[in-house]
């Protein structure tokens, strides 16, 4: 939702409906990702999209036509070799698509949803896509880490999803959750999509130099919440560094000590300086973080590596660290080398290999866990699969 944020809210604020279509579920070489929306205004125009093109057509009509008959519906859309061409995914992805109306009869919650957005405040939406309850198809759960509203009918089924819900979102996941239908666990009959939206994830780039400026803006632009962090004043200002959401002027090890990271934050070292670097890793090492890394020469590492031995890390603690930072891509300038550690970060989170899609083999695209279907294990889906299947299973 957050693709068509602005205007969803828009056309809600003036008592119009739209149809909305949101992708639930995605197999194998999917083009976007879970979450991925498309709007339908009531003047015919489009925002967002849930494939990169290939159904996008007809997803349209689907969502237009949805705004009259208020019918929310599932569509799922694939593709075999033989039929490439018709409506489906050329790329041989599998997607799931729920079109639904929106308006303020049927989301009065979503004003409420869209400050909590900008604000930076965790909310998730919980919507009924499919399956046998006691509320109809897009019954809707609000959760908060505090406060739950709506309601996807009976208190059991509820609860199980506020609980579930509240842990996908500390951990930033969008995801399909089943239940049975008085929320049983062990369930399959129920289908219920939650769209986590948490703050965004951070970025905290130690070092004010001109690669730390292309860093920051890189990170904005894939979506983090990017600190630049120098105990030198003179260097760590605003003015060097536009893009960053926020300078920090401090020792780097101590800063880190006290600020708030996860399981989803970004952590590069771009001081290349002993004084600074090897207390700062000290910590960093110590922490839940998604990606770290640390700049410097093949000598700047080796040093680095030995001194941080002799404080007690293992192997095992010093493979967590990527350094030299970035992959090998021959970059020179700061904006190059920005793109090789943009181009790790990502590769970590999601288990690429960093090499030539050309030589390699496989699905394009990663699940970060297995890259198979979740419920089977397996990289093909069957017409026998052609229910809709989770992607988290709690």
């Amino acid at each position: 939702m957050r693709d068509v944020l602005e205007e969803l809210q828009r056309w809600w604020s003036a008592g119009e409906t739209v149809g909305l279509a949101t992708v639930v579920g995605t197999w194998k070489s999917a083009p976007r990702q879970p979450g991925a929306a498309m709007l339908v205004a009531p003047d015919g125009t489009a925002a967002g999209s849930v494939s990169g093109g290939c159904v996008e057509g007809d997803v349209y009509e689907l969502a237009g036509a949805c705004r009259t008959t208020a019918t929310p519906q599932l569509r799922r859309y694939g593709v075999s070799d033989d039929d490439a061409f018709s409506v489906g995914l050329t790329c041989g992805g599998i997607i799931d698509v729920f079109v639904e109306p929106v308006s303020q009869q049927t989301f009065p919650e979503l004003g409420g949803v869209v400050d909590d957005i900008r604000a930076g405040r965790p909310v998730a939406v919980a919507t009924l896509v499919s399956g046998v309850a006691d509320s109809p198809v897009g019954a809707r759960l609000v959760v908060r880490p505090d406060t739950v509203t709506g309601s996807l009918g009976g208190s059991r089924l509820d609860d199980a999803v506020r609980d579930d819900a509240r842990g996908l979102l500390e951990r930033g996941t969008t995801a399909v959750l089943r239940y049975g239908p008085r929320g049983e666990r062990r369930g399959t009959d129920v289908a219920v999509f939650v769209a986590a939206y948490a703050p965004r994830p951070r970025m905290i780039v130690f070092g004010a130099i001109d690669f730390a400026a292309a860093v920051a803006r890189i990170g904005t632009f894939l979506g983090y919440r990017v600190t630049v962090c120098d105990a030198r004043a003179t260097f760590a200002t605003r003015q060097r560094f536009p893009d960053a959401d926020e300078v920090v002027v401090e020792w780097p090890h101590r800063y880190l000590a006290r600020t708030e990271v996860d399981e989803r934050t970004v952590v590069c070292v771009l001081t290349h300086d002993p004084k600074f670097d090897v207390p700062l890793l000290e910590v960093a090492l110590r922490m839940p973080l998604a990606y770290l890394g640390a700049m410097g020469s093949r000598r700047t590492n080796n040093d680095r590596l030995a001194r941080l031995r002799e404080r007690g890390f293992t192997a095992a603690d010093l493979a967590r660290l990527h350094a030299p930072i970035g992959l090998d891509i021959g970059g020179r300038t700061p904006e190059e080398t920005a793109v090789s550690i943009a181009a790790e970060i990502i590769a970590s989170r999601w288990g690429g290999s960093g090499a030539q899609l050309s030589s390699v083999s496989g699905p394009i695209h990663h699940d970060p866990v297995t890259g198979s279907d979740p419920v089977t294990g397996s990289d093909a889906v069957t017409d026998s699969d052609l229910e809709l299947m989770p992607l988290w299973r709690k």
